[in-house]
């Protein structure tokens, strides 16, 4: 399984880019973007695609697959966003 550079799903059949660096072409069942077609042919980056699916309520996507019942997006992001932690302020001498 691979995860979702956008959202963080874990449970994509193919890694969303080959080793020669082409895109897989499958679609997250969670945030809904394409790989192949969305970045490559469409032009969105993956930090565009990740702030419009936040600003819309990260809701799950797919309509053929079901929402896992167990599934967090707020959890599930949090696995590829990292929190910005403020650089400790050196003490002057």
């Amino acid at each position: 399984m691979h995860s979702c550079p956008i959202c963080g799903y874990p449970k994509l059949q193919e890694s969303p880019r080959s080793i020669s660096g082409g895109g897989s072409y499958e679609i997250c069942p969670s945030c809904s973007f394409q790989f192949g077609v969305d970045d490559d042919d469409k032009g969105c980056t993956f930090i565009q695609w990740r702030k419009a699916w936040v600003a819309n309520g990260m809701k799950w996507s797919s309509k053929g697959q079901r929402e896992p019942k167990d599934w967090d997006a707020v959890k599930q992001l949090a696995t590829v966003v990292k929190k910005k932690t403020p650089a400790k302020k050196r003490s002057k001498k």
